[in-house]
């Protein structure tokens, strides 16, 4: 197996060790971020001319720690894209306290990926080679293509393509009436309130548009939270407003390393406490707030059928790419994955069927490739291929 160069920046001494021991790479390691831009770039001044080059070091991956002495991570890829306009090695950020505000903001800048501790080396070496992969790729693209920017083309929905959408959402619709009928009523005897539910996604040509489903939780959902505290697993460990650790400090010390949260800068200790207490309400089990004909329409999938009104006004298609909601589309705006939205958004896609294939096994950078493969080679005719392969999907066992 292939032996990487890597360039740590960071002071865990577990994640040196484990890169030390293993034989997948050969290790450079410098505290700070001052220290490896120092050793990775150098200025070269040409007499002749009176003017500065920078060299760079090539390394096959930099892993970087989020919270490190003087520049963070961030600021570190922010200075080394500066220096470097054709900065291409592969970048990854750790962190022992994941955000995914966070994870929005590594990706809106390039960085290739931003991960939680602990880190297994062999998927950090796949992940390498897999990023190096892509971005050879995408550089043969643009020397191929010298004069035109293909991430600014504009996907217009083939003839053909548009008037089999409409007619099977039409179909569709008509025989699907008697359920969005008992829907509604269902709804509306049982809550008070809208019949849909509209939520902002973004389909093709990054196109926001209302993405609309059966509203299965009652209106006052949000104002409801006090009802759930009770399942907060978290509830006794009160959130205290300042740490009472760093209080027992001199002025200015705190008792654990400085993270950003909801953009105050805590100890990480406060971090995970507020982490916790704010995650105990992401996902609650029986939430009350689900109305009973709600829970009945997500379990049966019937919540999604209004999205065939979404194909009759051209926002999306029978097959394409899954609409994304606005943050994980600005998220990968300016990242390798952006080519997927170069195809219509559609309600069943090649990763649907690939993922059943796989067992419903399958990590976000695996969707968002085939997202793109289907964006770059997509047709009407291959669109009836993978119609004919969501059928048997549906009912294909998943792997234990």
């Amino acid at each position: 197996m292939e032996n990487l160069l890597l360039l740590y920046i960071g002071d865990d001494q577990e994640i040196i060790n484990s890169f030390e021991a293993s034989e997948l790479f050969k290790l450079v390691h410098f505290p700070n971020g001052l220290q490896s831009i120092n050793w990775l770039t150098r200025f070269e001044y040409k007499a002749f001319d009176q003017t500065q080059t920078i060299e760079i070091i090539h390394v096959d991956l930099i892993v970087c720690e989020t919270n490190i002495p003087g520049i963070d991570g961030f600021g570190l890829f922010q200075l080394l894209k500066k220096r470097c306009t054709n900065f291409s090695m592969p970048y990854i950020l750790i962190t022992s306290n994941y955000r995914d505000t966070l994870l929005n903001e590594a990706f809106k800048m390039g960085i290739d990926a931003y991960l939680p501790k602990p880190i297994d080396c062999q998927t950090l070496h796949s992940k390498a080679l897999y990023i190096t992969e892509e971005k050879q790729k995408l550089k043969l693209v643009l020397e191929n293509k010298p004069t035109k920017d293909e991430f600014t083309v504009m996907y217009k929905t083939k003839f053909l393509k548009r008037v089999f959408d409409i007619s099977v959402a039409s179909v569709a619709l008509l025989f699907a009436s008697p359920i969005f009928l008992i829907t509604a009523i269902a709804l509306k005897l049982e809550s008070k309130g809208p019949v849909f539910y509209a939520s902002k996604r973004v389909g093709s040509n990054f196109k926001i548009f209302n993405f609309y489903k059966f509203r299965s939780m009652y209106p006052d959902a949000d104002k409801r939270l006090k009802e759930v505290e009770h399942l907060n697993q978290y509830k006794d460990d009160e959130v205290e407003l300042f740490c009472s650790e760093c209080a027992k400090l001199a002025e200015g010390q705190l008792c654990s390393p400085a993270v950003y949260y909801d953009k105050d800068r805590i100890c990480e200790r406060m971090a995970i406490k507020r982490k916790k207490a704010k995650k105990a309400f992401l996902k609650i089990p029986n939430d009350p707030r689900i109305t009973k004909v709600g829970n009945f329409i997500r379990n049966t999938s019937i919540d999604e059928l209004p999205q065939l009104l979404n194909v009759l006004k051209g926002d999306m298609s029978i097959v394409g790419n899954r609409p994304l909601p606005l943050n994980e589309a600005n998220a990968i705006t300016a990242s390798q994955w952006s080519r997927r939205f170069r195809a219509s958004a559609g309600l069943t896609g090649l990763w649907q069927v690939e993922l059943r294939g796989k067992g419903g096994i399958m990590s976000e950078d695996e969707r968002f490739k085939l997202d793109n493969l289907y964006a770059e080679n997509n047709s009407f005719f291959g669109d009836i291929k993978l119609i004919l392969r969501t059928f048997p999907a549906l009912f294909q066992k998943e792997k234990v």
